[in-house]
């Protein structure tokens, strides 16, 4: 085990590796609450249950793919990655997709399918170097931001501080309601607890909001914590139920989104993650491929268990930093997961006011790209601008891509960059204008 890790000329140790594992998965532990909550639409009142997934089948799924994949990655690539159902891709699932395209959840299922089986050929095939360079870097951050403005948005809607207002659209919801003083604490608490470094801290910071909100009777008390692993019967191969639906305008747009947010932020993750464990040699990344082979199988494996887009986590940076520099602490994380399947009775004590203070602090992490972007440049400015404002402002992440995208060549033409532009950014340009025409 230790050679195949390579223990002794990465400078590590069992006890190294496993406090990495642990810390990785107290890190993103929030995601087994996050995502029942954000598939199942808890938050959006009066909804037909078709609309709904079960939360509990969707607990069992998030746990399983995430330990699928971070198993994966462990064996395979042997990096210290741990991998979940995104955040941000789990939002364009539940609000863009289901609730605002009118989607059967079943059918975004099997767009998430098909866009882990295009990732896996895409890595097979070895042109997705080709693909990441069409794209401008701009663009990748704006897109990555963007999604983190939509995610901070649905938190603070989900808790009732931002609520609709007939004069302006949108309006300060009441502050003195129980469930805002407790989503208000659990966020004051989550940046205290990330300010000083805390591992885990968004995890913990839920803890603590739940207790609190149980001593002063805003959370049902669970009536136990260790409980039967719920049934995934409800969501275990649905993504196969409606697969004749997928060919249409609207799930190529959506099979895209799924392909271009986790092509990118896997890519981004591995490398940031490989840079800080010192594991990138002549400004590359090895095993890339098998990197990317494991995050979209564990897509597709996510898609056949019941849940969105299973990616990899820049959280694992928290695992880097305790100690992890091999594969075998994402196996220690795959292992906790599957370990906390036994814990779904304390899914009742997941409300908005628990979740809420996470998708906030979860936005803020991902707006630090915006620095990265050239404003001084206006025909680089407008479309990532677009992108990123039209997310939270339309309630969907693939209309601000389609925006930005659309505006992205029109402004180097004129600027006189049109050799700057690569072909794919063309192709892509009529994609989303036809999206505009056709479906909008």
């Amino acid at each position: 085990m230790k050679n195949y890790f390579q223990f002794d000329e990465l400078g590590t140790t069992y006890k190294r590796e496993f406090i990495g594992g642990l810390t990785t998965f107290l890190s993103m532990a929030y995601i087994l609450f996050v995502n029942p909550a954000m598939l199942s639409l808890s938050d959006v009142p009066d909804l037909p249950d078709a609309m709904r997934m079960d939360s509990g089948a969707v607990f069992v799924a998030t746990a399983v793919a995430a330990a699928i994949g971070s198993l994966l990655m462990g064996l395979i690539a042997k990096y210290p990655v741990a991998l979940a159902p995104g955040m941000g891709l789990n939002a364009f699932f539940a609000y863009s997709v289901v609730l605002g395209m009118n989607i059967p959840w079943q059918t975004a299922l099997a767009g998430v399918f098909v866009s882990g089986i295009i990732f896996i050929l895409l890595t097979l095939s070895g042109i997705r170097e080709t693909i990441i360079n069409a794209i401008p870097a701009e663009l990748k951050y704006a897109v990555g931001a963007g999604i983190g403005l939509f995610i901070t948005f649905v938190g603070l809607k989900n808790a009732g501080i931002i609520v609709s207002n007939d004069a302006t659209l949108v309006g300060l919801g009441d502050l003195t309601t129980g469930n805002v003083l407790l989503t208000i604490f659990g966020v004051i608490i989550t940046v205290i607890l990330m300010v000083r470094n805390i591992k885990g801290g968004i995890f913990i910071g839920m803890v603590v909001t739940a207790i609190l909100g149980m001593i002063t009777n805003q959370i049902n008390t669970p009536d136990a914590i260790v409980g039967a692993v719920p049934s995934i019967a409800p969501t275990f191969g649905a993504a196969f139920e409606n697969f004749g639906d997928i060919f249409t305008m609207n799930m190529l747009v959506v099979i895209l989104t799924f392909l271009f947010v986790d092509f990118f932020d896997t890519a981004g993750t591995l490398v940031a993650v490989a840079n800080q464990a010192g594991l990138i040699k002549d400004n590359k990344l090895p095993r890339a491929g098998k990197a990317l082979f494991a995050d979209s199988a564990a897509t597709v494996a996510g898609a056949v268990l019941g849940t969105s887009t299973t990616t990899s986590y820049v959280e694992s940076t928290a695992g880097v930093a305790a100690g992890a520099r091999t594969g075998f602490a994402s196996v220690v994380t795959a292992g906790l997961f599957l370990l906390a399947l036994f814990f779904s009775p304390l899914l009742g004590v997941i409300t908005s006011a628990v979740t809420s203070p996470a998708l906030i602090i979860v936005g803020v992490l991902m707006v630090s790209t915006l620095g990265e972007i050239d404003w001084k440049k206006f025909e680089i400015a407008v479309p990532a601008f677009l992108t990123i404002i039209a997310m939270p402002l339309t309630y969907s992440i693939a209309t601000g891509i389609a925006i930005g995208f659309i505006f992205y060549p029109i402004t180097m033409i004129v600027k006189g960059r049109m050799k700057e532009i690569h072909p794919i950014m063309y192709g892509l340009f009529v994609v989303f204008v036809l999206y505009f025409v056709f479906v909008i």
